[in-house]
């Protein structure tokens, strides 16, 4: 029997989602994440599931009379035409708490391999340099404080993460205010300058929006102290790449982090790759196999909305 809907996957995702939908649909693969590729294969179909890569922008979505429900495989909604989707009724499901840990934790790891000096120990190990042991003077976590830009689910638990387990002082950034959770960990809103100005370590975790893009910059960075690390666990855009760099270069902060670029793929000249105060990964935080696993289960959003029903996620 032909399946009742058609659902066009712009990436593959982990079995354990994918099996849901194929008990009951006919999954349609991407041949592309161009905008024109993906235009000519929605016609047909009811729903997207799209990942982080790509975008389901307005003219997708014209082309899709038969579509009801976009499904964001992840949090950030940036990848997605939000208000286009409104005006055709389309809607927008997501999972706002699958990659809540994982990002967390890599906040963590990042800022231990800057903080411990790890990679840098780690290539002079393997180049026979044991006398690195006396030159690389690390530093500790354990009661700096740390600033969390964007207190939204991924920044409260990096804070209960650095506050439990390293007794650290949390400051925030954000216009909703968090009672409870300034309760719990003792954490204090404050405006942007003074939390960079007192941090020792900065979390960056706030959505992309126009007020956001490119926020964090040498205006910024300004204030930081020479000995603090700034490592960004949000979106590439939200700072400026070149104002960071250049205050890496100079030895105005300590070291810097980040998972995410201004431009994704990130090239092999990005000015940070040449710095060995910097630390980068591609893009992975959320790819653990547990988060994978939650990050999978838009399926049952995505079919809910399929059959009438309402979603657990819904954007709207």
């Amino acid at each position: 029997m032909d399946s009742q809907f058609k659902v066009l996957m712009c990436e593959s995702m982990h079995p354990e989602g994918t099996e849901i939908l194929e008990k009951e649909c006919e999954l349609i693969y991407a041949d592309s994440l161009e905008e024109e590729k993906l235009i000519s294969q929605v016609a047909e179909v009811n729903a997207i599931i799209i990942r982080a890569n790509g975008a389901i922008t307005r003219s997708v979505i014209a082309a899709a009379p038969r579509l009801k429900i976009i499904g964001r495989h992840g949090v950030g909604l940036d990848v997605i035409d939000l208000e286009a989707a409104r005006e055709h009724g389309v809607r927008v499901v997501y999972t706002p708490r699958a990659n809540t840990e994982s990002v967390a934790e890599h906040f963590v790891a990042l800022a231990l391999i800057l903080a411990k000096k790890v990679r840098l120990a780690d290539i002079a190990l393997r180049e026979g340099n044991w006398q690195a042991r006396y030159e690389m003077i690390g530093t500790e976590l354990y009661g700096k404080t740390l600033g969390v830009m964007g207190f939204g689910r991924i920044g409260q638990q990096t804070a209960s993460i650095c506050h439990k387990g390293f007794q650290m002082k949390i400051l925030y950034y954000d216009p909703i205010d968090y009672p409870d959770v300034q309760t719990e960990l003792g954490a204090s809103p404050v405006d942007r300058q003074t939390l960079f100005s007192e941090s020792d370590f900065i979390s960056v975790n706030l959505p992309l929006l126009p007020e956001t893009r490119r926020c964090i910059c040498a205006d910024l960075l300004k204030y930081m102290k020479p000995t603090a690390f700034l490592i960004n666990m949000a979106r590439g855009p939200v700072w400026v790449e070149a104002d960071v760099a250049a205050a890496l270069k100079e030895k105005r902060i300590a070291g810097a982090g980040s998972d995410v670029y201004e431009t994704e793929p990130v090239s092999p000249d990005n000015p940070l790759l040449n710095l060995d105060n910097f630390i980068g990964t591609p893009h992975m935080s959320a790819h653990t196999e547990e988060s994978m696993i939650r990050m999978s289960m838009v399926a049952r959003d995505v079919l809910a909305v399929l059959k009438g029903c309402e979603p657990e996620f819904p954007v709207f």
